[in-house]
């Protein structure tokens, strides 16, 4: 057998937000943000539901006022995923959402003033085992390092998360996880390399302002991807001007295009050209669409000709190669050929019954072979 690529994780400590692990050797989470008005409880409580319904391993929700702090307490009755609550300034707010159930509080110690008010904030959290993530933001830098650095570096990230991980030490308080987000690439992936050996917390992902749909996908694929691949980052969050739930699509992706998680349908697919035995790019979308409810990992090859079709069908657990007629491949092995009337009735029917076979036996698909050049 052909060797895989892997990829050698940092180690870092393994804190818990809720049920779910961040850190170790857990698996890489995947979680987005609500842009709802969180005082508007139904509103909020679908989005996070569909972002559950995606697959989402936790759920951001921006916490501004009082108000929302109260109307988060009934979205945490009513969501099973993970929350984390979103706080600026003021320390009142992040210790009533404690009170009200929140599984981490996404907020920097250096900003909610005076010792005494940090130091409660963090009593109540480790009263109630509830994580902190320090964000720092290149756009909202403290105004001692702006005066300092002419302009948003890694250097001044990294100092400002030093400096709020350094109030969390005297404290005595380790259960935190970091991160260090900028609209640039480059800035980003510096300031993980430099922070990622500098301390042992978890490392949470992400390009912050990414863009639209199409380029923050793009953006945020090769920021993540350069720091992923080198081992570094134990949960992410794709930040796109669109649907949230996007952003749990596109991260799940990323992570399955490096190996580092699998859930869902993994489509290999050609781009198609004047061989193809049938349309493959609408077939191609039409199952995507079809089969986006699926969270067991299963790999789907959809190849328009004889030329790469076979050698792609071969190595995953549904291929089609066009033809005349088109060869169904399953779990390898040639099973039947296909004409193209109701061709994406009848793959959906066979994926389906695969991942049917899959949940019921229990066993967890085998990664796609990728040999290592050299």
């Amino acid at each position: 057998m052909l060797p895989t690529y892997t990829v050698k994780r940092r180690k870092s400590r393994q804190i818990m937000v809720g049920s779910v692990p961040v850190g170790g050797d857990a698996p890489i989470s995947v979680q987005s943000m609500t842009n709802t008005k969180t005082h508007d409880v139904v509103a909020t409580v679908a989005q996070i539901k569909a972002l559950e319904a995606v697959g989402a391993d936790i759920v951001r929700v921006s916490v501004p006022d009082m108000e929302s702090a109260e109307a988060f307490g009934l979205i945490r009755q009513q969501v099973d995923v993970p929350l984390v609550a979103d706080i600026h300034f003021d320390y009142k707010i992040a210790l009533r959402v404690a009170e009200l159930g929140v599984d981490c509080l996404r907020i920097n110690p250096g900003n909610i003033g005076r010792d005494d008010r940090v130091r409660a904030v963090v009593e109540s959290a480790r009263d109630k085992n509830i994580p902190i993530r320090i964000g720092v933001n290149a756009g909202s830098l403290e105004k001692e390092l702006q005066k300092k650095y002419p302009e948003p570096c890694a250097e001044a990230m990294v100092e400002s998360a030093l400096r709020h991980v350094d109030i969390l030490d005297k404290l005595d308080f380790q259960n935190y996880k970091v991160s260090l987000k900028a609209s640039d690439v480059f800035m980003t992936v510096d300031a993980y390399r430099r922070l990622a050996t500098q301390i042992e917390q978890p490392l949470h992902l992400g390009i912050t302002e990414a863009g639209g749909f199409r380029s923050g996908a793009v953006k945020s694929a090769v920021g993540l991807g350069m720091l992923l691949a080198e081992g570094i980052g134990d949960t992410i969050r794709v930040s796109l001007a669109a649907d949230p739930v996007q952003e749990i699509k596109v991260g799940f992706d990323i992570l399955k295009s490096l190996h580092l998680r699998q859930k869902g349908i993994n489509f290999i697919a050609c781009p198609s050209c004047s061989r193809q035995n049938f349309d493959v790019i609408s077939t191609v979308n039409a199952l995507e669409e079809r089969l986006e409810d699926i969270l067991t990992p299963l790999n789907v090859a959809i190849i328009g000709c004889v030329v790469n079709g076979p050698g792609e069908a071969k190595e995953v657990h549904v291929g089609l190669t066009g033809g005349t007629p088109n060869l169904l491949y399953i779990n390898g092995t040639p099973d039947h050929k296909l004409g193209n009337e109701g061709l994406v009735d009848k793959i959906e029917a066979v994926v389906r019954a695969e991942i049917a076979k899959q949940e019921d036996q229990q066993i967890a698909p085998p990664p796609k072979v990728i040999p290592i050049l050299k």
